[in-house]
């Protein structure tokens, strides 16, 4: 008798278990329910009708702007292999600093894509000051216009995959005397009769022709598969800058990416100063601290198919005093038609203009560090002021006035940034006069392969 009760009771504390499972269960999912929701954006779920909203708030316009690095280090994960032996050298650039940055940008993003587990720290080519079209000096550090320091923590953070030596010197088993090996990206893929300028639309499969070539080339020329041991060291030739479509990856990506390339300190701490001396003198010459910024590109090495003075300035005058400007800074390398310019805005619109050298020439110390820096990083300064100018006017297709343009566009949607609409009225911050007429003649491809 006694067994059969303990059954009985076992048999009716198992419903009562049950019971009690189901109710705590319950009273959790609802209690749960009542939390508030997690959500990397502001206002918990999307609202289907407006895009999501960061919850930080960052100035992606500006030229000190912190790195965001997860769009970069989602790109490196995508990538499943990487090889010790296959080493990218990003160092055959030249220009200006729109198309030396673009360049070494554009290397970088084909390094991930082959899966180079190597890169060299970047060079910087020189050019001749009294002839800017003389592209092929020597030469200079990283530090010559960038923050090394910021892009060694910013690149080993998003791609630890990537070893970074110093210079060529430091690759293991380079060959003695150095020979890189040359390619062009492009012709790796079967384009098919296109313009020879257009970009690469074979980026997807990149990887799968790159190393088709490896292992075509070990088997021309007997060599071993790429390691350690027997590197393969890839160098790209001239002019791969406007090459790879940057949307591909993302717009955070094309928001972000340009940030590893974050100018040295002293030249941002002196870019921000000129930019403060500036809004001083557009309050003393028309009330307000408001001032346009001016890219006036007429330099020696400018193409017979670009706008000329007349038309860029005259665009430049008109609308920024049809937009009440009184102030200007004009960022430009030929002096005799900064005064040309100069003396119009004052006669013809009342407008006072400004270069870096005369704002700074109250300020001893300014001008001494200004008149230390070579022409190109001087144009640094430029490239700062104009960032943080009320309204941009520039020239297509200048790469300079592009990258200003393009960057101060961040500031629009940040990291959900929409392209740049070529040829149109601007975006309310910029505008560029040029010809947007023929795709490949007025170079509007590079609007497409540009990471501000």
């Amino acid at each position: 008798m006694g067994l059969r009760l303990s059954s009985a009771s076992g048999l009716l504390a198992r419903p009562r278990g049950v019971l009690l499972t189901i109710c705590v269960i319950f009273l959790t999912t609802i209690w749960l329910c009542w939390l508030p929701k997690m959500s990397l954006y502001v206002g918990g779920a999307p609202n289907q009708n407006r895009p999501p909203t960061a919850r930080q708030s960052i100035d992606l316009s500006r030229a000190d702007s912190p790195f965001i690095g997860w769009p970069l280090e989602r790109v490196c994960r995508e990538r499943t292999s990487w090889t010790p032996g296959i080493v990218f050298v990003c160092d055959n650039n030249s220009g200006g600093i729109g198309n030396i940055r673009n360049y070494i940008l554009t290397c970088f993003r084909y390094a991930i894509e082959a899966g180079a587990a190597g890169i060299v720290l970047p060079q910087i080519r020189t050019r001749s000051e009294k002839d800017l079209s003389n592209l092929m000096l020597g030469h200079r550090g990283f530090d010559y216009f960038f923050d090394e320091t910021h892009f060694r923590q910013s690149l080993r953070a998003a791609c630890p995959e990537f070893t970074l030596h110093n210079s060529t010197d430091d690759i293991p088993f380079a060959p003695v005397p150095f020979k890189a090996e040359q390619i062009t990206p492009r012709d790796l893929g079967k384009r098919g009769g296109c313009d020879k300028r257009e970009l690469n639309k074979h980026t997807g499969r990149f990887d799968k022709q790159f190393w088709a070539h490896i292992n075509s080339t070990a088997d021309e020329f007997k060599l071993p598969p790429p390691s350690l041991q027997h590197p393969r060291i890839i160098r790209f030739n001239w002019g791969v800058q406007w090459d790879w479509p940057v949307f591909r990856d993302g717009p955070e990506f094309v928001a972000t990416y340009g940030g590893l390339l974050r100018f040295r300190q002293d030249i941002l701490d002196l870019g921000h100063r000129t930019a403060g001396y500036m809004r001083r003198c557009a309050a003393r010459h028309g009330g307000s601290r408001y001032f346009a910024g001016f890219h006036l590109r007429t330099e020696n090495d400018a193409l017979s198919r670009w706008p000329k003075f007349d038309e860029q300035s005259g665009a430049y005058l008109e609308r920024a005093s049809a937009m009440s400007f009184k102030a200007a800074y004009l960022a430009t390398g030929n002096k005799t038609e900064a005064r040309k310019l100069t003396d119009a805005a004052s006669a013809q619109h009342g407008m006072a203009v400004f270069t870096k050298h005369e704002l700074l020439k109250e300020h001893p110390a300014d001008l001494q560090a200004l008149e230390s820096l070579t022409w190109d990083q001087q144009a640094l300064i430029d490239f700062i002021v104009l960032l943080e100018c009320d309204y941009f006017f520039g020239v297509s297709p200048s790469s300079f006035s592009m990258n200003v343009a393009l960057k101060r566009h961040l500031r629009t949607d940040g990291l959900y940034t929409r392209p740049w609409r070529i040829g149109g009225e601007g975006d309310g911050r910029s505008w560029l006069v040029g010809k947007y007429e023929s795709y490949w003649e007025d170079w509007l491809f590079m609007f497409d392969s540009l990471w501000p």
